[in-house]
């Protein structure tokens, strides 16, 4: 799959999983996403593939860090419980909808890289946070993705 991004954004509210969550866990699965977009990402995904984690949800939103996929997407055993906020009746164990891949802490950026900043980088124009800025996992191109690290280790 050479065409498939090596790089990728994944939301989460700090309030509820944030990059200290996962620092403190070391590994975590990325569970709950129910979107089929953000859903065909994570199963995109491959074993090693760096994540830029970003905090919604919050004042300021922006990237706290980094993470890289530890495990290939599985099956999102919270669809499967119908006590779980994120239940779905349509997905079954013989038939998921959903999946899920964990995710390993890697590092947190020095500096917290708020959209605003984000968005005042020309080199940043093109990226897909800025035109499907509601889609929870998103690919990044290797020069975003390179150009943000330096914003978030001055």
């Amino acid at each position: 799959m050479k065409n498939t991004p090596a790089y990728w954004l994944m939301k989460t509210e700090p309030d509820v999983f944030s990059i200290d969550t996962l620092k403190a866990q070391k590994t975590a699965p990325w569970d709950g996403v129910r979107n089929y977009s953000a859903r065909n990402h994570m199963r995109a995904m491959q074993l090693g593939n760096l994540v830029l984690f970003y905090h919604s949800s919050t004042e300021p939103v922006g990237i706290a860090g980094i993470a890289k996929v530890c495990k290939l997407a599985y099956p999102d055993h919270t669809a499967f419980d119908s006590k779980n906020i994120h239940y779905d009746p349509k997905s079954t164990k013989k038939a998921p909808t959903w999946f899920m891949v964990d995710v390993a802490f890697v590092e947190k950026f020095k500096h917290f890289v708020s959209l605003a900043e984000l968005k005042a980088q020309a080199k940043l124009k093109n990226m897909t946070l800025f035109r499907r800025g509601r889609l929870s996992v998103q690919p990044v191109a290797q020069e975003e993705f390179e150009w943000i690290c330096g914003l978030g280790r001055p």
